[in-house]
Formats: C-alpha cells, sequence, structure tokens
C-alpha cells in the first residue's frame, strides 16, 4: 500500500495518446518518402543501391536512361508489408532520395495500400520536404 501512495502524488509519465503526442526523435523511422531537389527533380538517380542493400527485399527498381546519359527511375515500389524499417535504405542512398518520414500512423484496411509506387513516395516527401531537410541537417554530424 505504501509503494501505490508514493506513486499517486508523483507526476504522471503516460500521455492520453492519440490526443497528446511524445516528440518524435530526428532519427525515427517511419512511412517513407522520396525527395526532390529544389529544381522539382528527382533525386534518386537509379543507382539501385537501397534495393541491394534492402534485407527483406521490399524495393523494386527500374530505370532506363535519359537524353543526357543520366538514369531516371521508370518504377519505384516500395512492398511495405515486407519492409522491416531498418533504414539501411536510407543509409546506402548516396544523395538521400530515400528517407523514412516521421509519419508513424499509416494503418490502412486493405494490402493493396501498402504497396507504395513513386508517386505515392514523391507526395510523402513533397508533404514532409521542410522537416526532412531539418533532420538529414541535425543528423549530419553522425553519418
Amino acid at each position: 500500500m505504501g509503494m501505490t501512495l508514493k506513486y499517486f502524488f508523483e507526476k504522471k509519465v503516460t500521455i492520453n495518446y492519440p490526443f497528446e503526442r511524445s516528440p518524435l526523435s530526428a532519427r525515427f523511422r517511419g512511412e517513407h518518402a522520396l525527395r526532390r531537389y529544389e529544381t522539382g527533380e528527382e533525386r534518386c538517380i537509379a543507382c539501385k543501391l537501397c534495393e541491394a542493400v534492402c534485407p527483406a527485399q521490399a524495393i523494386t527498381i527500374e530505370a532506363e536512361p535519359r537524353e543526357d546519359g543520366s538514369r531516371r527511375t521508370t518504377r519505384y515500389d516500395i512492398d511495405m508489408t515486407k519492409c522491416i524499417y531498418c533504414g539501411l535504405c536510407q543509409e546506402a542512398c548516396p544523395v538521400d532520395a530515400i528517407v523514412e518520414g516521421p509519419n508513424l500512423e499509416f494503418a490502412t484496411e486493405t494490402h493493396e495500400e501498402l504497396l507504395y509506387d513513386k508517386e505515392r513516395l514523391l507526395e510523402n516527401g513533397d508533404r514532409w520536404e521542410s522537416e526532412l531537410a531539418y533532420n538529414i541537417r541535425a543528423e549530419s554530424l553522425y553519418r
């Protein structure tokens, strides 16, 4: 009974989720996103390092060369049901194109909604660009 009384009058450590939220770390690994340059051009150079390093084989990339000799993706798919959110894809990317964003609530009703295509990933990147850029700058010393 003494323990109960001791903790009864202390400050509460729980939060009333989803009405209250705890702050997320800059290193949080959530929903994936593809980023663009300030000019609007996609960052992904189709090197396929993220596809090669993914231990769950959740990433599928198809690419073709452009007129200027560079390559760009024609297909960039992530099966979120396979993804283990390890962050290796983000670490492997030489141009910071694929990142894991701040969203932790992306439950769906169907399996197909968890198969992310290039358009969905780019939309996520556009939506969170300011936060993603800030987190990448904050973590630059540790990369």
